[in-house]
């Protein structure tokens, strides 16, 4: 049994079975592949594999169960090389960080700006994903941090923490209607067509729950999935936009008037997400410090590392 046996049993899975694609990935050839899973089968003794032909459809039982040790097995491989970088090289390296838009374009220039500050030389690499990749790439393995509103919270091989809480509000055209009214109420915003996130995006569940709690079906003619987008649209007259309220900026957005969204939408948290078990960096953690100080190297690694008896 060796280590790319594993590496292909992992990818086999992750690329649903398609062999042509997981020989690409792992830079090896098809025949190799198959020779690998043959070779590790015949040591164990199972099929680890249902196969229809040369097709592989899927895992029999036996691979169902060796599946979570494959990961386990991988994923301390690669804490323990991220462990000899942190000792060898301090203050240089790779840091990838997966998010939406919102947060990356609204949210995190602080942040970068002064980790960039800190460590000049840590490549960092920020992907603008939705929230359901983000999931995928952090159980992946393919980003160390991800952040969203949506989706994080829910993954039980995930650890997340609160990173910041945020409002909806409307933007309009600054003579508009809704400007003139002494309070705004969520049957005065239905009368009017609504532009805003996509479903899945930015607080979207926020927005539908609320209308759906006061019975109103609102006409929401178009989504996007950042607020640039909704607020052209809106500048065009095309309807009234429900964004996240920090993406709102008086100069930039002059022609535009941003209304109060308090008492009509529920407050959203932002999330910052890790893979349990997945070892961090020093500079991964000082990234993390910046986004919310509370959050320090001993509460991440608690949370990563559970002892047993917790």
């Amino acid at each position: 049994m060796n280590l790319q046996q594993l590496r292909i049993v992992r990818e086999t899975v992750r690329r649903s079975y398609n062999l042509t694609e997981v020989a690409a990935a792992l830079f090896t050839a098809q025949s190799g592949v198959s020779k690998h899973i043959k070779d590790l089968e015949d040591e164990l003794g199972v099929e680890l594999f249902v196969r229809r032909g040369k097709r592989l459809l899927g895992l029999t039982e036996p691979g169902k169960e060796l599946l979570p040790f494959v990961e386990r097995i991988l994923l301390d491989t690669h804490n323990i090389k991220r462990l000899g970088e942190q000792f060898a090289q301090k203050d240089q390296g790779h840091l990838s960080v997966a998010t939406t838009h919102t947060q990356a374009r609204y949210a995190l220039p602080p942040v970068v700006t002064r980790f960039k500050q800190a460590f000049p030389k840590v490549h960092l690499e920020l992907h603008q994903s939705g929230p359901q990749e983000i999931v995928t790439l952090l159980r992946n393995g393919q980003v160390d941090i991800g952040i969203a509103t949506e989706a994080l919270g829910d993954e039980d091989d995930l650890v997340s923490f609160p990173y910041y809480q945020w409002q909806h509000a409307l933007v309009v055209p600054q003579d508009h209607p809704l400007t003139r009214l002494p309070r705004l109420t969520l049957e005065a915003l239905a009368e009017y067509p609504i532009i805003t996130y996509h479903e899945g995006y930015t607080g979207r569940a926020r927005i539908d729950s609320a209308f759906a709690a006061a019975g109103i079906a609102p006409d929401i003619v178009m989504s996007a999935l950042d607020a640039d987008v909704i607020k052209a649209y809106v500048e065009l007259g095309l309807g009234v936009g429900i964004i996240a309220a920090m993406a709102f900026h008086p100069h930039r957005d002059a022609g535009l008037a941003l209304l109060d969204g308090r008492g009509l939408f529920e407050l959203n948290t932002t999330r910052i997400a890790l893979r349990r078990g997945h070892y961090l960096r020093g500079y991964a953690l000082r990234f993390i410090e910046y986004c919310a100080p509370e959050l320090d190297e001993a509460k991440i690694k608690a949370a990563l590392f559970p002892t047993a008896e917790a």
